[in-house]
């Protein structure tokens, strides 16, 4: 046992690794992507052999993990939320399954949409589901789930879900290990049977979820992460959970908190925990950071709904992070204000970096599309999203991975022609690829700009599942080998560059462009490292 510093995604990492975990799977997205970061870099990690390699995309990532809990071993799949609904149908139905070996997965949530298109709340997922959540507050706390959490997963014969938010996932506590349990040994589920969906099958595994919710609730009310910290005051009443409970702490450093509180960290929701403050107190203000969960819950098995206060009732703000001055003013209490910007500091938007291959063809993409007008880039995921903003406003849309190519198809198809999708390497292999085989079949007019700096680029330079397969890829699935064209997005290249965008919108089924260049960041990197290794040779 030792105290280390860690961030709340490194200690997941580090309470799975010592809790049994024999493999990691994951897509990078912002906020999770240090969870299998730390897990790669892990010395543990290597001298244990725990799988620890990016997957293709969130749904193969959950697939995996499948299969290695089939097995018998202990395994933790990690994406951010929006990333839960690439994996969605995997993760609904692994509910039904059940597991074998313990299946953790993490969702790392983004209030204030900080990196994300959304703000969605992964516990509504999981009461989708209908499995157990762990929210920690923090990072010892999201230690102590991870390290848990598989035995849990175990009891239940189903997959447990660790939600996390970003102020948790980046900030930085000590935290102090337990010792590092033994992987489970291979061994393979006691009814042949349990992982075979048909439908006969399938109805008695749900009949079996069914009957453990009561037993999820029993655990609840037990868990050492619930906990009801009585008050004097009864004039109200707090429920608060996960993050929201540092918020709440932090405006009673100085003072006691005499009002009741209950910190709920582990669902489905301790029932008995919830009608004891229901009752004890005059009015209830919930405080959870995301979607209004537990305040709808509530009000759903409670009489009188007048007295319940939160996001619902406006007590709250509806949208973005809970803060520590926002649940003091919902509280009638002094705060220190928080710090305000000067007006003379003026905010920056974030920009491509300099050097980067992404500006060469944001300006190839608006020279090609003048002479037809704007309203034709359709775009997705990625740095590149970037090239919506000033000086470039070379894209029109980017709703969701993989939509650029689909999106674009589907205003040929309603006659908008040329088309043009924008899309990176990795978000090609990502969800990419079905919607080029779509447009192949029906030979749509599109022209799809893949542009491949050779890394997951957004996230920090990880590793891209299509680096240097690209043009085999884009031919395997139907691209007539003519119009798979590979350019170096480079100044001098322009004019040539240009003449091959403008000849390939011009034919009437499905090109390809692929503008292959090195990410600056990752080629900056290589270029240190490889320095650094050389003073040691010598």
């Amino acid at each position: 046992m030792k105290n280390i510093l860690l961030l709340g995604d490194e200690a997941i990492a580090q309470g799975a690794i010592d809790g049994g975990l024999s493999g990691c799977y994951a897509y990078p997205g912002t906020p999770s992507t240090e969870i299998m970061e730390y897990v790669q870099r892990s010395k543990t990690a290597c001298e244990n052999d725990i799988h620890r390699v990016w997957s293709a995309n969130e749904k193969t990532a959950f697939e995996s993990a499948i299969g290695m809990s089939y097995a018998g071993k202990r395994c933790m799949v990690c994406f951010k939320h929006v990333g839960l609904n690439v994996a969605a149908d995997a993760f609904m139905n692994s509910a039904i399954t059940g597991i074998n070996g313990g299946l953790v997965i993490v969702s790392a949530d983004d209030p204030s949409m900080h990196s994300s298109q959304n703000e969605q709340d992964s516990r509504v997922y999981a009461k989708f589901a209908m499995i157990p959540v762990l929210e920690p507050c923090n990072q010892q706390e999201a230690y102590d789930m991870a390290y848990t959490a598989f035995e849990l997963s175990e009891n239940l014969g189903l997959p447990v879900m660790i939600r996390i938010t970003t102020r948790l996932a980046h900030s930085r506590s000590s935290v102090e290990t337990k010792p590092q349990k033994p992987q489970n040994d291979l061994h393979l589920p006691t009814s042949a049977k349990q992982f075979i969906l048909l439908p006969a099958i399938a109805r008695r595994n749900y009949e079996s979820l069914i009957k453990k919710q009561t037993v999820m609730r029993e655990l609840s009310e037990k868990s050492q992460f619930n906990k009801y910290i009585d008050g004097s005051d009864k004039s109200l009443g707090i429920i608060t959970t996960g993050i929201a409970y540092n918020y709440l702490m932090e405006n009673f450093i100085d003072r006691p908190c005499n009002y009741p509180v209950l910190k709920i960290t582990q669902y489905p929701l301790p029932r008995n925990y919830m009608e004891k403050i229901y009752d004890e107190c005059d009015r209830i203000i919930v405080a959870e950071e995301g979607y209004p969960v537990i305040e709808e819950l509530l009000k759903g098995f409670i009489s009188d709904n007048s007295k319940i206060l939160g996001r619902l009732s406006g007590a709250l703000p509806r949208v973005g992070e809970l803060t520590p001055a926002i649940l003091a003013k919902a509280l009638n209490i002094d705060a220190d204000k928080p710090c305000e910007v000067p007006d003379f500091v003026a905010a920056r938007p974030p920009q491509l970096c300099q050097g980067c291959s992404h500006r060469d063809v944001a300006e190839i993409i608006n020279s090609a599309v003048n002479q037809y007008g704007k309203g034709r880039v359709f775009a997705d995921i990625g740095c590149y999203t970037l090239m919506a903003l000033p000086p470039f406003d070379a894209i029109d849309t980017c709703v969701e991975m993989g939509a650029s190519i689909t999106m674009a198809k589907g205003a040929a198809d309603a006659g908008l022609v040329p088309s043009i999708a924008i899309i990176g390497d990795s978000t090609f292999t990502h969800s990419g690829m079905t919607g080029l085989l779509d447009a192949v079949n029906e030979k749509s007019p599109i022209t799809v700009i893949i542009s491949d700096n050779l890394t997951t680029g957004m996230t920090g330079g990880q590793d891209s599942s299509g680096t240097n397969r690209l043009v085999e890829i884009c031919k395997g699935i139907g691209v007539e080998q003519e119009h798979v064209r590979v350019i170096i997005p480079l100044k001098k290249n322009f004019e040539a560059n240009l003449d091959i965008l403008k000849e390939e919108m011009q034919y009437g089924g499905v090109s390809v462009i692929i503008a292959q260049r090195e990410c600056i960041q990752t080629f900056a990197r290589r270029a240190k490292n490889r320095k650094a290794n050389q003073q040691t040779d010598e």
